[in-house]
C-alpha cells in the first residue's frame, strides 16, 4: 500500500504513461503519512474506445481516472491533500486532443487493515 490504479481512454493520444505515473507517485510519496516510498505501487491501463461508453453520446469524449487506495486511518484532510495533488498532475500532463471532451477524476478509498495482506520476498 498505497496502490494507484490509473485508467485512461486511448483517444488521449500523446499521454506519457511513465511521466504520469512518476509524477503521481511523487505526490503520494511526498505526503508525510507515507513512510516508505517503496510501498507506493502504480499501474496504468489504456482503455480501447471500443470497450468504453461515456454518457449517451460517447463520440469525442475521453477520461483519465485515478483510484488511490490507502490503508485505513488517514484523516480526510490527508486524503484530500493527496487527491488535490494528483488532480494537479492530471491537469498538467493529460493532453486535450482537439474536439475531445476530457474528464479527469480522482477517487481515494480506504483498505481494511484486518483483511489486507502485504509481504516482501
Amino acid at each position: 500500500m498505497p496502490h494507484l490504479h490509473i485508467e485512461y481512454t486511448d483517444n488521449l493520444t500523446g499521454l506519457n504513461e511513465r511521466e504520469l505515473m512518476r509524477d503521481i507517485n511523487a505526490v503520494v510519496c511526498s505526503h508525510p503519512t507515507v513512510l516508505d516510498e517503496a510501498d507506493v505501487k502504480a499501474r496504468i491501463a489504456r482503455l480501447n474506445m471500443d470497450h468504453v461508453y461515456i454518457g449517451t453520446q460517447p463520440e469525442n469524449r475521453g477520461f483519465v481516472h485515478v483510484h488511490l487506495q490507502l490503508m485505513a486511518g488517514r484523516s480526510t484532510e490527508a486524503k484530500k491533500q493527496m487527491s488535490d495533488g494528483i488532480a494537479e498532475v492530471l491537469r498538467r500532463l493529460v493532453p486535450q486532443p482537439a474536439d475531445v471532451l476530457v474528464q479527469l477524476s480522482v477517487d481515494v478509498s480506504d483498505m481494511d487493515k484486518a483483511t489486507y495482506f502485504k509481504g516482501r520476498l
